[in-house]
């Protein structure tokens, strides 16, 4: 593996969109963000693909892609954070320079997860699930969300601990927000296993599963070639955020990656929040049991992941150790 580092101060984040762009009414966001970092001393470069949105897409493929590549190749850029996700990343794959790409963080979550999964699968460079750019233009960052400085400023060879929220934001409203803050957190987090097993350890590999899905049977999602080359066949932790799809779909969606190999040499699963839609009498603990009666493997939910925030910053390709404690649930990644 090889793990990019960013520092504390005077570093450069670039801002493109691979996937979905600003609508007129939501580029403040970039400008109150932009405003945010640089107080924390950072400075930002943003992309002209931000500024623009049809089609659900930001731009013409082309252009998103050559500006992707331009960010990752170009060495006054320190990480590439995106505005957010949306729809149409998976473009991009086929026309994405990887040989060319300096080792350096790639941020984001949603549709982005279709790049950072298929980059760490393919190259060995370590890919950073969490917040993206649009939520760091609060006044205040909540403990999990402002932890992304601390998890991409850790060394290779080095260990970084998060712990669980205090609390959670169930859904997104039009309401006004609290000052200061970006996100209303009202209901207390519990992460939970489905068992008595309670603690697991593997290299972290996931993302948004609507999303990644459409890795499977593809060249840009290899899982096997992954861990056989870059992890000298360490089992993998699997890590799923769901946002829209509902409860049959996500257990078809498992059964397929089950189908396809990928979690042949598997140490577990870690599935975010959701509201997500159930089918029937389908509930989304129905659908982790079936998954751990399938596998039998360990199955923990309701975690800082995904479109329920606060959440963590997960490393693609870095050994997680998950433990479930109550109010002291934490997850240590180790860059080795």
């Amino acid at each position: 593996m090889k793990y990019p580092f960013l520092g504390w101060t005077g570093q450069t984040i670039g801002v493109t969109a691979p996937s979905s762009g600003l609508r007129e009414q939501q580029q403040e966001w970039v400008e109150q963000a932009v405003e945010q970092v640089q107080a924390r001393q950072m400075n930002v470069r943003l992309g002209e693909t931000i500024w623009s949105h049809q089609l659900a897409e930001s731009a013409p493929v082309k252009q998103r892609a050559e500006e992707l590549n331009h960010m990752m190749t170009d060495e006054t850029i320190d990480a590439v954070i995106p505005p957010f996700g949306g729809e149409r990343a998976i473009d991009l794959l086929p026309e994405l320079t990887l040989a060319t790409y300096q080792t350096k963080w790639l941020l984001g979550y949603s549709d982005i997860s279709t790049l950072l999964l298929s980059l760490t699968l393919q190259t060995g460079i370590a890919t950073a699930h969490g917040p993206n750019f649009v939520e760091l233009r609060s006044e205040e960052w909540d403990e999990t969300t402002s932890a992304w400085r601390r998890v991409l400023a850790t060394p290779t060879g080095g260990t970084v601990t998060q712990w669980a929220s205090d609390r959670y934001q169930p859904e997104w409203t039009d309401e006004e927000r609290p000052t200061g803050s970006l996100f209303q957190l009202t209901e207390a987090t519990e992460w939970k296993a489905l068992d008595e097993r309670t603690e697991v350890t593997g290299r972290l590999l996931g993302g948004c599963l609507e999303t990644i899905r459409h890795l499977i049977g593809t060249p840009y999602g290899d899982v096997q070639r992954f861990q056989r080359e870059e992890i000298n066949g360490e089992p993998i932790l699997w890590y799923f955020e769901v946002s829209e799809a509902n409860s049959a779909e996500v257990h078809r969606t498992l059964r397929q990656m089950a189908y396809a190999g990928w979690f042949d040499h598997a140490a577990g699963f870690l599935f975010g929040r959701t509201s997500a839609r159930i089918i029937e009498d389908l509930t989304w603990l129905d659908v982790y049991q079936y998954l751990a009666d399938e596998t039998g493997l360990p199955v923990l939910y309701d975690l800082d992941i995904g479109h329920q925030p606060p959440q963590l910053t997960l490393i693609n390709g870095a050994t997680g150790t998950i433990r479930i404690q109550g109010k002291d649930s934490r997850i240590d990644l180790t860059f080795n």
